[in-house]
């Protein structure tokens, strides 16, 4: 890879994720302060983050990987974002802004798969050359809420500028898009049926009593997710956390020094371990929430944050290795589409419409909520899907990941 196409493609990978890193941290406070918003009404906003999950697969399957260049494909879904994310800007009610993020979310969440296959092609050995360009995506968000931290756009109530911010992101994003390298359809001229977009060829793995229990697990576990990402930043901002945005960052930055880590993780624990103390970070953040303040227990507040490395990494990515390593060459691709359409779709859309007839319901004034009581809610969430996971799921056998590391893995690799 040439030294500009590597500049490209960190580029490229640092505004991908530094747009949705732009507004949707704080898109929460932003619906419930300038919007007049109701907790229920953010709940179905960021339920259209699901919906495009849901939907991405169609779009990359049945557009990008049959008839046009990805590259091309990402650049005019990113120029139309851009238009779609100034024009939210405008409009002054839920009601006008619902229909608008909706449609953004549904051009958005394709763009990730894309900036993968743009940057996959380009590579002779992935496994090397992808990290560090990938690491400039996290560090793309991280940018994101530290800017709106240090600007104090929570505190002068003035987060529309996050979607203009994202805004010109995606238009620059979007030309620089038709420069990045030719990377044509994969599957043009090939036949692709609804099946092959939704991965459904992989549901053979269910047979697997274990993985049965894992991916059941992984849908359940995205149920409290969902509380974090919809309503930690008008949390944050109601108990009076200075520059909240820019201290959640804190949580990708421990994402990265986690990831950094995993493999001496792995050695010690296995696969079973790892996704227990992942779903038990889950538990253990929201009971921080629930008893942390900005006095003495502040640290709470802090250390919830910064859990997300171990909420994420433990959980999410060591499935991702223990679906691709159980799936064989073969429906690998299709194992971790489907998981994937299972968890940030399914489940985290399960999750979006609960947890705003929670929070709502646990008002305490037009401003004000029980936040104890709220957060306890999805730690008990969390911790009966711990408990669920810890029976059921049995270690019996051990395989390899990729990188030459004993990984423990229930039953044999499953005939598809």
């Amino acid at each position: 890879m040439t030294l500009t196409t590597r500049v490209k493609l960190s580029t490229m990978m640092f505004l991908e994720f530094f747009i949705w890193g732009a507004w949707f941290v704080t898109m929460g406070t932003y619906l419930t302060k300038t919007l007049a918003a109701t907790d229920v009404q953010n709940g179905n906003a960021y339920a259209t983050q699901s919906w495009g999950a849901i939907i991405a697969p169609f779009i990359i399957g049945l557009i990008a990987d049959r008839f046009f260049s990805a590259q091309k494909v990402l650049g005019i879904l990113h120029l139309t974002g851009a238009a779609l994310l100034y024009y939210i800007t405008t409009v002054p009610n839920f009601e006008g802004f619902f229909p608008l993020i909706l449609a953004y979310m549904i051009i958005y969440m394709p763009t990730l798969a894309l900036v993968n296959s743009v940057s996959f092609k380009q590579m002779t050995n992935p496994s090397k050359e992808f990290p560090p360009i990938r690491i400039l995506g996290t560090l793309g968000w991280i940018i994101a809420g530290l800017t709106i931290g240090w600007l104090g756009w929570e505190q002068s109530n003035s987060l529309v500028l996050t979607f203009k911010m994202a805004a010109i992101a995606s238009l620059v994003l979007g030309l620089l898009s038709f420069t990045l390298p030719s990377t044509p359809p994969a599957k043009k001229g090939q036949k692709t049926t609804i099946g092959d977009i939704m991965g459904l060829d992989s549901l053979g793995l269910l047979k697997n009593k274990s993985y049965l229990v894992f991916f059941i697990a992984s849908v359940a576990i995205c149920v409290p997710l969902a509380f974090y990402y919809n309503f930690t930043n008008p949390f944050l901002n109601e108990i009076g956390v200075k520059a909240a945005a820019g201290i959640q960052s804190m949580g990708q930055v421990s994402e990265l020094a986690f990831m950094a880590l995993m493999p001496l993780f792995f050695v010690r624990l296995g696969v079973k371990k790892m996704l227990a103390v992942g779903m038990f970070a889950w538990a253990l953040r929201y009971i921080f929430f629930a008893y942390g303040d900005t006095g003495a227990n502040y640290w709470m507040i802090i250390g919830g944050i910064v859990m997300h490395g171990i909420c994420y990494d433990f959980f999410f990515v060591t499935g991702q290795i223990y679906t691709d390593n159980l799936a064989g060459e073969r429906f690998k691709s299709a194992a971790q589409g489907f998981i994937t359409l299972a968890t940030y779709g399914v489940g985290m859309l399960i999750g979006s419409y609960i947890s705003g007839p929670i929070v709502e319901n646990w008002k305490t004034s037009a401003t004000t909520h029980n936040w104890q009581t709220i957060w306890l809610i999805p730690a008990g969430i969390s911790a009966v899907v711990l408990l669920v996971f810890i029976i059921f799921f049995k270690d019996k056998n051990q395989i390899q990941n990729k990188s030459g590391l004993n990984i423990n893995e229930p039953d044999a690799q499953v005939e598809i």
